[in-house]
């Protein structure tokens, strides 16, 4: 590539650099995708199977007998088959969740998967979440099903805290696959709001206090695959401080107003992928975090994101995220029921000082995005948190993006935290059908990027490509099933 000793300065909110010809390189001289997982194919099911529980329930309208939502009656057996298959060294095995003739729903209270066990929910099966706040009351934290304190209040429906793990389902052409519904739009037990009306609740004080679907911790070498996750009452997979993830083939079924739904979150992560995935959820679609320990070796590849927050690094990126590819994927600013959604995101970076560290060698390569209300943005003042720990944006590509059918009024932002600590950010073949972009304290590096037809910050793009790599971009709707 020519070198251009043009610089620009161009002014919007404040200065902004922005220039042609050289590359941003990561501090350890490796380019932003390299150092990413690479992704070796569909992972396979366990082939032995300890147990086999078989339902005895049948809830077309997903609501149980008083009685059984007073105390889900499948808890206990479910709980003894998870305990009676535990694992040790590396073996694996499957414990099936089946139904035959009308009887193919589940209803349970909280459980927790022991190691080598992989919860197999079998095509067809329903796995309910109980709709009983006791049910899921955490020691030290706050009354679950309400709004208070920290939001710790409640355990996680299924929690998972040992390696060789994982939750999947079988693929069977033509079906239906095995799905675990949280019910957050339900009413709580005992309650006339459901979890979700919690959350919205919690907007002007406090937190609620509500359980997430899937919570891991330390569970490494887990797979999550081919299964339904449904309307959970708060996040619906949180895998924390784990080493050897594979996400394939998920499809998380929320409408995109309920609140702080996150659909797949990594924090403290190495060594992670999430392939061929449907997201249709009311916050982040995916989010990579860094809590406590660093976040790196991550491929997000060939999804499909509805109505979400997008695809997100942050907001706590204490610990350091690093070598993210985030490749190939479309993202709707309409969730999986057709809703438009004023909130909806194409690709995120975001973190503010209070909870900030290294964000650096992230690629978000070959993005479509339609019908989103901010279709990029990069910001290290979220929410406007004070504190200690200020983030820094370096080394950030995204190459080949397009955006079409934005609204009137979507807007991206591409900053930098302040003079000292700007966002260096290399952007090629991009287009964005809206003209609203506020920049600063950015060095950025553009080569065939325009917003609403101009170039960004009225960049004369010398040295241009004849034929941008732009990409080609269709949108697939939710599948049914």
């Amino acid at each position: 590539m020519r070198f251009q000793r043009r610089w620009v300065v161009a002014l919007v909110l404040s200065s902004v650099l922005v220039f042609s010809g050289c590359s941003f390189v990561g501090a350890d001289g490796r380019g932003a995708a390299e150092g990413s997982r690479h992704v070796t194919g569909h992972p396979s099911p366990p082939t032995t199977t300890c147990d086999t529980v078989t339902s005895n329930l049948s809830m077309p309208d997903g609501m149980g007998s008083p009685a059984d939502e007073a105390t889900p009656p499948d808890t206990d057996r479910l709980q003894s088959a998870l305990d009676r298959c535990a694992q040790s060294g590396d073996s694996v095995v499957a414990i099936h969740l089946t139904g035959a003739g009308s009887h193919r729903d589940f209803l349970s209270g909280p459980l927790t998967l022991r190691q080598g066990e992989v919860l197999m929910v079998d095509p067809g099966v329903v796995l309910y979440a109980s709709l009983n706040p006791s049910d899921y009351q955490a020691a030290g934290g706050g009354t679950c099903g309400t709004v208070s304190g920290d939001g710790k209040g409640c355990r996680a429906f299924i929690e998972v805290r040992a390696p060789n793990t994982g939750i999947e389902s079988e693929l069977v052409p033509g079906g239906t696959r095995g799905r675990i519904d949280g019910r957050g739009g339900d009413q709580i037990l005992g309650e006339t709001l459901s979890w979700w009306d919690l959350a919205e609740e919690a907007r002007s004080h406090n937190l609620p206090n509500v359980p997430r679907l899937i919570d891991a911790n330390a569970a490494d070498r887990f797979t999550l695959a081919d299964v339904t996750l449904a309307n959970a009452a708060g996040y619906h997979f949180y895998y924390k401080n784990g080493d050897d993830l594979s996400v394939w083939g998920v499809r998380i079924d929320t409408p995109g107003s309920a609140r702080n739904t996150d659909g797949i979150d990594l924090d403290g992560v190495q060594n992670a992928s999430v392939v061929d995935s449907w997201i249709s959820a009311g916050d982040d679609g995916i989010a990579v975090k860094a809590t406590s320990k660093p976040s790196r070796g991550i491929t997000v590849h060939g999804n499909h994101l509805f109505g979400t927050h997008g695809i997100s690094i942050g907001a706590v990126t204490t610990a350091g995220v690093d070598h993210v590819l985030v490749t190939d994927n479309t993202i709707s600013g309409r969730d999986a029921f057709g809703n438009r959604s004023d909130a909806s995101i194409g690709i995120r970076i975001k973190s503010a000082a209070q909870f900030g560290g290294e964000v650096r060698a992230i690629t978000y390569r070959n993005t479509c995005i339609d019908a989103v209300s901010h279709p990029i943005v990069i910001d290290p003042d979220y929410l406007r948190k004070t504190g200690d720990h200020p983030p820094v944006f370096s080394d950030i590509r995204i190459e080949g993006l397009k955006a079409t059918d934005s609204p009137a009024t979507a807007t991206s932002q591409l900053k930098g935290l302040d003079r000292n600590r700007p966002l260096t950010l290399r952007i090629s073949d991009t287009t964005v059908d809206a003209a609203a972009v506020q920049t600063r304290d950015a060095l950025i590096k553009a080569r065939n990027v325009t917003f609403d037809g101009k170039p960004l910050g009225g960049l004369v793009a010398e040295g241009a490509d004849a034929q941008p790599h732009v990409p080609s971009c269709s949108f697939p709707t939710f599948p049914a099933g």
